[in-house]
């Protein structure tokens, strides 16, 4: 009997030790299968990082490239003078001589290249120059209202005399519409007689050959394609007025035609540009809307127009603007803080906004825009 209970317990004791062994085997083999699985997502990470750090790097290589080219060519042109106006080109013989800056374009624009001369048509100016400031301003026809007169007004009126007579506003018509033309050029002409005399309101028109054919092929029935063809005119439209306007004056100020300004806002831009000690400053801002009151440098404008004209299909100008400061600033492996903490040096806001937006009814058919700032 005793010798039963003792062979019993072994068996038990047999027993409960394999159950123990076969639990144990389970419990490594799930593990190890866990490990396996964890060095598996390891290896997967690692390589999606080293695809991405390799993409970057390329990014970062090819625009160092654009940066470098542009950079180039800035040292370059600062040995031949911009300083050349375009005549009318209604008068112009084809030996005579004009503003060599729209000359890019044909690098940008194959269909240009077989142009011989490239210039705005200019409809009103006695080719005023030699100022500190030129007011750019962009104008298409509005499907029912029209902002340009309110804006001008605003503009003019606020300047003091000897303000108006250091600068130069300039419209700039990008519109084939030729009745929108003719009530521009008549509005102006009937309520700015003393700016038009004097010279210091000017009128272009941009040729409708100087547009790519994507954007004067037949409309697409797309509203995404047509706001893209709209922002991409946009971006145009501001670099042949940049182009025209740089040998007038020492800065440029970009406007829009559906804008308020502020009283005094000139003095107190001059003032502002003058109290800047240092002189790497990229632009200031005197509006926080898009691309409106963003003063450049005209020596630096050749910079701006070749980075817009190299990637203009592909964002809005305003978002442009902030890819060439990023560009310019931000170095590879940098945190964005510490580039932004940068950015602030060579990118200078004016506080409050100087110009307010008025406009309801867009340049972009069919839509309308409630955009405010506090002055």
């Amino acid at each position: 009997m005793r010798a039963k209970l003792v062979n019993w317990l072994t068996s038990l004791l047999v027993v409960m030790l394999f159950s123990f062994f076969c639990f144990c085997i389970s419990r490594m083999t799930q593990t190890r299968n866990q490990l396996i699985n964890c060095r598996n997502h390891i290896l997967e990470f690692k390589e999606s990082f080293l695809r991405l750090k390799n993409k970057t790097e390329r990014n970062s290589q090819e625009l160092t490239e654009v940066l470098s080219k542009l950079n180039y060519d800035i040292r370059r042109r600062k040995h031949v003078s911009i300083n050349l106006v375009g005549k009318n080109v209604n008068t112009l013989d084809k030996n005579e001589i004009v503003s060599n800056t729209f000359e890019d374009l044909k690098f940008f624009f194959p269909h240009l290249r077989k142009v011989g001369r490239i210039y705005p048509d200019v409809i009103i100016g006695k080719e005023k120059a030699d100022v500190s400031f030129a007011l750019g301003i962009s104008t298409v026809k509005r499907q029912t209202h029209s902002y340009l007169k309110q804006t001008l007004t605003s503009l003019i009126t606020r300047m003091t005399p000897s303000e108006e007579k250091d600068s130069v506003v300039i419209v700039s018509i990008a519109d084939s519409n030729e009745d929108y033309l003719k009530s521009v050029v008549d509005m102006i002409t009937q309520k700015f007689k003393k700016q038009v005399k004097s010279g210091s309101l000017e009128v272009i028109s941009i040729p409708a050959f100087f547009y790519p054919d994507m954007l004067r092929a037949n409309q697409s029935t797309e509203d995404s394609q047509k706001l893209e063809r709209w922002q991409t005119k946009q971006i145009l439209d501001f670099c042949f007025l940049m182009l025209y306007a740089q040998p007038k004056a020492m800065y440029y100020l970009q406007l829009e035609d559906d804008i308020i300004a502020k009283k005094m806002y000139f003095t107190k831009i001059t003032d502002f540009v003058r109290s800047i000690t240092s002189n790497n400053w990229f632009y200031v801002e005197f509006s926080v809307l898009g691309f409106i009151g963003k003063l450049f440098k005209s020596e630096d404008l050749t910079e701006f127009i070749r980075f817009f004209l190299m990637f203009y299909k592909d964002k809005p100008i305003d978002l442009l603007l902030l890819d060439l400061l990023q560009v310019k600033m931000c170095h590879t492996g940098e945190t964005p803080d510490k580039c932004a903490e940068r950015n602030k040096q060579i990118r200078i806001r004016y506080k409050p906004s100087l110009f307010q937006h008025v406009g309801t009814q867009s340049s972009y058919l069919g839509t309308e825009r409630y955009l405010k700032v506090r002055f």
